[in-house]
């Protein structure tokens, strides 16, 4: 997929000038977005999303185009699931409602930005060194089966804070009163953080320690630099929408971290098969292509991340509502039918 630089100079100015938008005007005032507009400006998102894969279509084909919906699918079920450390990080410092979606929308900039960093050196590292995607394979199967252990455990996950907003909270005298969206503050001759300030920082830090398994993963999908990108802008356009939208609906995704965990594990298998397919390492099999290894197309790929988010998501909302049953019976008491005399 040759793409011209002025696409690429039209996708940034177009993607700066919605994420402006989205930050001063639709969140000039500091609120509590209501359902109505989490769900009007989450629908636009994704149908601009949609559009955008139809175009990919028009004008490069139907592989692409596929390349971009999968890895687009793939980074919104992991954002998704990031959701739920968002949840904890805003309670923990305890946000206020109408401050919250500023905080993630300045947030979700600072790790667009630093993806875009990841994005580009990963995109090198695999042009030069085919191997790259031997680590990547296996750094996704290690993650799986930890992502696989952690949704085993029965217990409230905590957050706990990165060596970061450590430093920084060491460092920086810092004010415990809100003071609005402002970063800084001046407190008599002395300049002080804000608690928005740590939670900006926070939300950032968290999200591109995210990115060190997602970059992977879509990398397993495409590795077309331009779709990695353009699936993880549109990824994490509505990602405050959803958050507002679907807060409550996370704690009902019990078996979230069990499909995850599968998709990685599949893509993990995908890279270590392309990699044996390319291979140039010396050790491995004389330096020689492992032509047996097959490749897994990417309508496949589809199929699979499609079939796995469904089943999650049917499995995990059936689950939830018998244990809701379950907790509803044991909180009544048992019924007891008595006989007329």
């Amino acid at each position: 997929m040759d793409v011209p630089t002025w696409v690429w100079i039209v996708t940034a100015v177009v993607t700066i000038a919605v994420f402006t938008f989205d930050l001063v005007v639709i969140g000039r005032k500091p609120h509590e977005p209501s359902m109505k507009e989490c769900a009007t400006y989450l629908s636009i998102y994704v149908g601009l999303a949609v559009l955008f894969g139809l175009g990919v279509w028009w004008t490069s084909g139907g592989t692409p185009a596929l390349e971009f919906f999968s890895g687009w699918l793939v980074e919104y079920s992991l954002s998704i699931d990031n959701l739920f450390i968002f949840i904890i990080i805003m309670a923990k410092f305890a946000v206020p409602k109408e401050l919250q979606q500023f905080a993630l929308m300045v947030g979700i900039v600072m790790a667009l930005v630093m993806r875009a960093i990841f994005i580009g050196v990963g995109a090198t590292a695999i042009n030069n060194f085919s191997w790259v995607f031997y680590l990547f394979g296996l750094f996704l199967v290690y993650t799986a089966v930890k992502l696989a252990k952690e949704g085993a455990e029965d217990e409230d996950e905590e957050f706990e804070e990165n060596r970061v907003v450590a430093f920084i909270e060491k460092r920086f005298p810092a004010t415990s009163e809100w003071h609005g969206e402002k970063f800084f503050v001046k407190e008599g001759a002395q300049r002080m953080i804000t608690p928005m300030f740590i939670v900006i920082i926070t939300l950032g830090t968290t999200d591109l320690l995210f990115a060190l398994d997602s970059i992977p993963a879509i990398f397993g999908i495409t590795k077309e630099p331009y779709l990695v990108l353009t699936a993880n802008i549109f990824a994490l356009m509505g990602l405050r929408q959803l958050y507002f939208l679907i807060g409550g609906l996370l704690q009902r995704l019990i078996y979230l971290s069990y499909g995850l965990a599968f998709l990685l594990a599949f893509i993990g298998v995908k890279l270590i098969l392309h990699a044996m397919h390319e291979n140039e390492l010396p050790f491995v099999n004389g330096g020689e292509h492992i032509t047996w290894a097959p490749e897994i197309p990417i309508w496949l790929s589809l199929v699979v991340i499609l079939a796995t988010l469904a089943v999650t998501a049917v499995l995990s909302l059936w689950a939830s509502s018998r244990m809701d049953a379950q907790q509803q019976d044991a909180a009544t008491g048992p019924r007891r039918d008595w006989d007329d005399d």
